[in-house]
């Protein structure tokens, strides 16, 4: 009786589901708290290149370019911004909330030094592209051999 007593239990018997799901949360709730676990950053990202350019597309739903910067130093990309909080009306409550807002920034270590000055950035439909050239210095040079 005191295994019954200790776990959820369904119309009287044992529902694993429900203990699962507990230990889940809690777990989640002990890596969150020693620093082992970290909510997913914001914006999303995927990052993708070649020798001569990186890629970045992330996502930023309800944000208006205004309310966004972007800055490059060496080889660090960050992203700033700020989501405002929907207005909700004067005798209005939330029954739940879980749309997030505030202010964020997401630094990326680039895999190479880009040239600042060509960066090109675009937005559209809630997804911000940024295209980062490679800096001509730290291209790669084909060094020609001399025949004697």
């Amino acid at each position: 009786m005191l295994f019954r007593d200790r776990f959820s239990t369904i119309h009287g018997r044992f529902n694993p589901w429900a203990e699962i799901e507990r230990l889940h949360n809690e777990m989640n709730r002990l890596l969150t708290q020693h620093g082992l676990f970290t909510e997913t950053e914001f914006p999303p990202v995927n990052v993708w290149g070649n020798e001569d350019k990186i890629l970045i597309n992330a996502e930023l739903p309800g944000i208006t370019p205004d309310d966004i910067e972007i800055s490059v130093a060496g080889k660090t990309l960050n992203i700033k911004g700020k989501k405002e909080a929907e207005k909700e009306g004067e005798n209005d409550s939330y029954h739940r909330r879980e749309r997030w807002y505030g202010d964020f920034t997401r630094k990326l270590e680039l895999p190479f030094p880009v040239d600042s000055s060509k960066v090109e950035a675009k937005f559209s439909k809630g997804v911000l592209l940024i295209v980062l050239p490679r800096l001509e210095a730290d291209k790669p040079k084909k060094i020609a051999i001399e025949v004697k």
